[in-house]
């Protein structure tokens, strides 16, 4: 079984492979430097629906397939499904997912979902409880953008700071002695709040909780930064990465030569006008299972972190004036 090292990390007991991972995306992350990486993309960001929020729900059943397709089974083959999204109650998972008839546990960690629902999947994986999860998330820029702050028809003025919500989703299927890119441990994040309640500056709000997961790994395992090829966190953009790379750096743990951010990766950042990088479920999901999983199963990458981060915020706590209460979950993954 599971073995708890230190205070909030997992190592998991059995080989827990991912044997496959799919991405979709929209336009825009296809004219960014991925492109090649992406299973498929869509020229349309309506992916022919009525609604933008029916497309989002097409990305994740267009992944979900893609990633069934590549191990060569049927749905049936899968026993759970653990899905999210950024849309009230998860609605692109529920309405996206439901005609593959799997047993479904919905998940919410904002933007750190694609590492919560892998985190999980390799816990009920190593427990015995599935011999195969599925784990997909996305997000899609014009729902976001309906939901969370203002209608695109509006044509408001975008912060500097602001980070350009990623039109597209990720699937991963795991399974149990799959000696292909394993999942080794991971670490359960924990809520951090630094009382930051700008919306348009997530990268700030989410750093703090980055940091506080990765020194956490670090003390629970005893590694350092240079036991890794590449530590990567999800859509903290340029700023929020330069913030984590200085609170760590505080810690005495320096990670500059080593660390990425998918919302880094997946636009060109001047070409592209994004501002401060891409954000979203979408980002970390799409990145993740498409370059990494594929660099990893290769062998050019051999032994990673990945931790995405959330911000678990509302509309109705935003307007509330909260602040902006963020996670981040880690994954030791290698190749083998």
């Amino acid at each position: 079984m599971s073995k708890r090292i230190g205070k909030r990390t997992i190592r998991f007991e059995h080989t827990i492979g991912i044997r496959s991972a799919a991405a979709v995306t929209g336009k825009k992350e296809s004219e960014g430097p991925l492109s090649t990486y992406f299973d498929q993309t869509f020229t349309d960001d309506t992916l022919g629906e009525a609604t933008w929020e029916k497309a989002e729900s097409r990305l994740q059943t267009t992944a979900a397939s893609i990633a069934l397709q590549k191990t060569g089974l049927d749905s049936h083959s899968v026993d759970v499904i653990l899905a999210g999204d950024l849309l009230n109650q998860c609605i692109s998972s529920t309405f996206g997912l439901r005609s593959l008839e799997i047993p479904f546990l919905g998940q919410y960690g904002a933007c750190s979902t694609m590492a919560q629902t892998l985190l999980v999947g390799s816990i009920l994986t190593d427990a015995c409880a599935a011999d195969r999860v599925m784990a997909v998330t996305s997000s899609h820029f014009c729902s976001a953008e309906r939901q969370f702050r203002l209608p695109i028809e509006y044509g408001g003025q975008r912060n500097l700071t602001a980070q350009w919500t990623v039109t597209g989703a990720g699937a991963a299927i795991l399974e149990r002695d799959y000696p292909t890119c394993i999942i080794t441990e991971g670490t359960i994040g924990k809520i951090v709040d630094m009382e930051i309640k700008d919306a348009c500056n997530m990268g700030a709000a989410m750093a703090p909780a980055a940091a506080d997961t990765i020194a956490a790994y670090f003390q629970d395992t005893g590694s350092c930064p240079s036991d890794f090829d590449l530590i990567l966190t999800g859509d903290l953009g340029h700023i929020g990465s330069e913030l984590l790379i200085e609170l760590l750096q505080k810690q005495n743990y320096v990670i500059a030569d080593r660390h990425d951010d998918c919302g880094k990766k997946i636009f060109y950042r001047e070409e592209q006008d994004v501002h401060a990088g891409g954000s979203g479920c979408g980002c970390c999901a799409s990145v993740f299972c498409s370059e990494i999983w594929q660099k990893l199963c290769a062998g050019e990458l051999t032994n990673i972190l990945f931790i995405a981060t959330g911000a678990l915020m509302s509309p109705t706590s935003s307007m509330q004036g909260e602040s902006i209460p963020s996670i981040a979950h880690l994954l030791h993954i290698r190749h083998q």
